[in-house]
């Protein structure tokens, strides 16, 4: 791999760490509804791809339920989780998102495992229970919970990506248009305060979903499956694993999320774990999505 391909990856894991700790400062510190900022990301997504809405897809309702749940559906519960949930911790417990693929390409797909990737998923689990176990992260368990949905729902969708014949930009469109309609009467219905977290601070809300659904959802992982179609995945997908390490390094320099022993430790277990199973072939699921489950 060329040092330009590495750079590249970097900066996509730069940005996708750095995501979490932007999308906390939305929901939480401006106060941002998270239906609503998640809707406000899929409309600038769709946007910026309209061009490749077209041709129409066959088998346009799958894409729209799979685009659904590795997109505005699962970012909607992770900024839902993150309204209590630190940077830190959230980028632990996004690493369930691996193991939960795999098991649900066992229960689909008939994927087969054997004993090394049977490890990984129990490191990755036990890890992540270890990291959050402790009375700090308890606090924010509801939270955490969410995430944690937010993972099983992108992995449920990841899962069958494989099933479509549809290229990554094109599913990235749909994938907004089918937020958009989901999420725009959800958060209509169930939230309120969506004019007046932009009353309050304009410019810094804006920026957020800027960088949420043009620099990370455009940028970041278009240059990601770029990468995918110039290099083997088995030197790409592993280089995803530093965006847990760089979300939890961010977490402690910009929004002081307390980082003790026992978070280290687990997410080094987990990391362990995720690794073992990216790592593992698999001939029922697209590897690529095996850690970044959503865009």
């Amino acid at each position: 791999m060329s040092f330009r391909s590495l750079a590249i990856m970097m900066f996509c894991n730069v940005v996708w760490a750095l995501n979490v700790v932007v999308s906390k400062l939305a929901v939480d510190d401006l106060g941002a509804p998270p239906l609503f900022y998640a809707l406000l990301r899929s409309v600038l997504v769709a946007l910026a791809l309209l061009p490749m809405l077209r041709p129409i897809p066959k088998d346009l309702w799958k894409v729209l339920l799979i685009g659904l749940a590795i997109s505005g559906g699962s970012f909607a519960l992770l900024f839902m989780g993150l309204q209590t949930a630190s940077p830190s911790a959230t980028g632990v417990v996004s690493l369930t998102g691996a193991p939960m693929t795999v098991l649900f390409a066992i229960i689909f797909l008939g994927e087969r495992v054997r004993w090394r990737r049977g490890l990984g998923i129990a490191l990755a689990f036990g890890g992540v229970f270890f990291a959050i176990a402790g009375d700090s992260h308890m606090d924010a368990s509801a939270g955490l919970l969410l995430v944690f949905l937010a993972a099983v729902v992108g992995a449920l969708g990841a899962v069958f990506v494989k099933r479509l014949d549809l290229p990554s930009i094109n599913l990235q469109a749909w994938a907004a248009v089918a937020s958009i309609v989901v999420l725009a009467p959800l958060s209509a219905v169930l939230e309120s305060g969506q004019v007046s977290a932009f009353d309050d601070a304009p410019l810094e809300l804006l920026a957020c979903v800027i960088f949420a659904g043009i620099v990370v959802s455009v940028g970041a992982h278009t240059a990601y499956f770029r990468l995918l179609q110039q290099h083997d995945a088995n030197q790409i997908v592993p280089l995803t694993l530093m965006t847990p390490i760089l979300t939890i390094a961010f977490g402690a320099w910009l929004t002081g999320d307390s980082i003790g022993g026992r978070l280290l430790i687990g997410g080094a277990i987990a990391l362990v774990g995720v690794a073992i199973i990216v790592l593992r072939p698999s001939a029922t699921f697209t590897r690529r999505f095996l850690v970044r489950s959503r865009f």
